[in-house]
């Protein structure tokens, strides 16, 4: 695949990007460089491969969901700076 101007400028637009005349000369270059990659990529023969789903090979190691004792409600709220008969009190964030 070729890139072009018109290609470079209609996705700049879509993209809602601007740039100089000389800067689009060189964003040509690049697009082209990756798009050469890409091509270079096609040739690989990827005949018997498996897919790649992660790049780690670390396993997620679950635990019971396993309840316990909760601190009473009277315990927690004894050290809040402010509070309401049940709930802590915060400062309002939202005017």
């Amino acid at each position: 695949m070729k890139i072009t101007k018109e290609i470079v400028q209609k996705t700049a637009h879509l993209a809602r990007l601007s740039f100089e005349e000389e800067k689009e000369e060189q964003m040509i270059e690049d697009l082209q460089k990756m798009v050469d990659w890409i091509d270079k990529l096609k040739e690989v023969n990827t005949d018997n491969v498996e897919p790649l789903i992660s790049m780690s090979s670390e396993q997620n190691k679950f635990r019971e969901d396993d309840t316990t004792e909760n601190l009473p409600r009277e315990s927690s709220l004894k050290n809040a700076p402010k509070q309401d008969s049940e709930y802590f009190r915060v400062p309002k964030v939202i005017n």
